[in-house]
């Protein structure tokens, strides 16, 4: 017999706390306990520990906020899937919960959130699930050791990349895909980048309008540029475009340059933006001159455009199973024959630069 799915709901509003109760209670093999706010919750805690949090942020005693930095911070971190009103699109409040690691956002209404709850019962299990199958995964966050100097503030930056061996990278692309865990993994990867980095588009699986301040976040964190992608935007140094939610992505080239243009259209691999078309643009549009970058996630979106960029002369990587919150995306791609390297997040930023400075631009 399969093991039982323990969920702790922790919300202050009754009526989201029975509802979540009515909906959950029947799904075979999960079983709900609810609590009103964090410090019921851990009391409950201290005599059965969940296997997957569905928490709200907007709460008396302990905000949602705090209650998941305590969590993750713990020596066995619990996987938490936030749902919110204060999570709502582009919301400030949203990216910091997945900063502080939580593994995926469900904005709920102010109004009609017993009617909400009912039409999102099969995302609400499938999130617990994924979430639930990430624990082994998650590293417990303390004050991070610092590896290396300190860089310059970031009004110290040129406006202009200097002078160096990565100067002729203007025409290389940087193509990374990444879903759960990846909001960490990509401000380890771009926060370490240096602003003469080469050009860099992202796909991160990520609601609609998040993605806007998710960029503006890293933006302030990095030395590169970081944006959410627009229609026609160029692809160059010392910038990193990201994806809209609800956008594919793809790149194109035009003259001696490339640009990036965002479609509509249905889920490729199961995901809108997906990771697979904007590999398989630059396989087509890059060729060789081109570094794809695959980093945890569920699933496998992304594994079949890797193999499309390396069989197009790309240099490929892939984050390794030890630093991945989920194995899937880079397991899906490492069985595939897609990787050249398999690289812990903490080194990914230098190989990165490794392999564009191999690159032979064309």
């Amino acid at each position: 017999m399969a093991s039982l799915l323990r969920v702790l709901v922790v919300d202050d509003s009754a009526v989201v706390r029975q509802g979540v109760l009515a909906l959950l209670q029947h799904v075979p093999g999960m079983v709900v306990e609810v609590a009103s706010d964090p410090l019921i919750a851990k009391q409950k805690m201290k005599s059965q520990r969940p296997d997957v949090i569905l928490l709200d942020l907007e709460m008396p005693r302990m905000d949602g906020l705090t209650f998941l930095r305590e969590l993750m911070r713990e020596d066995e971190p619990v996987p938490v899937v936030v749902c919110s009103g204060l999570a709502g699109p582009g919301s400030e409040t949203a990216v910091r919960a997945l900063q502080e690691g939580a593994l995926e956002i469900i904005a709920k209404p102010q109004l009609g959130v017993g009617e909400f709850l009912r039409e999102s019962r099969a995302r609400l299990v499938q999130a617990l699930r994924n979430a639930a199958r990430a624990r082994s995964r998650l590293v417990r966050r303390g004050t991070p050791v610092k590896e290396e100097p300190e860089r310059p503030e970031r009004l110290e930056r040129p406006e202009r990349p200097p002078s160096s061996m990565l100067t002729v990278t203007t025409d290389i692309v940087v193509a990374v895909g990444a879903s759960t865990g990846g909001t960490e993994a990509l401000r380890q990867l771009l926060e370490r980048m240096p602003p003469d980095c080469p050009g860099i588009v992202i796909v991160q699986h990520m609601p609609e309008q998040f993605t806007s301040a998710f960029a503006k976040r890293l933006h302030e964190l990095c030395r590169i540029e970081v944006k959410e992608a627009e229609q026609g935007d160029r692809v160059q140094q010392g910038r990193a475009l990201i994806a809209p939610g609800n956008r594919h992505l793809r790149v194109r080239r035009t003259g001696g340059h490339y640009q990036v243009e965002l479609m509509d259209g249905g889920r490729v691999s199961g995901h809108k933006p997906s990771v697979d078309v904007l590999f398989q643009s630059v396989a087509r549009a890059a060729g060789e001159n081109a570094v794809g970058v695959l980093l945890t996630g569920m699933g496998e979106d992304g594994a079949d455009g890797l193999l499309a960029m390396k069989e197009a002369g790309a240099e490929t990587l892939a984050q390794d199973e030890a630093s991945c919150v989920v194995f899937g995306m880079p397991r899906a791609a490492i069985q595939r024959g897609a990787v050249d390297e398999v690289v812990s997040i903490r080194g990914m930023t230098d190989a990165v630069l490794r392999r564009a400075r191999r690159v032979r631009v064309h």
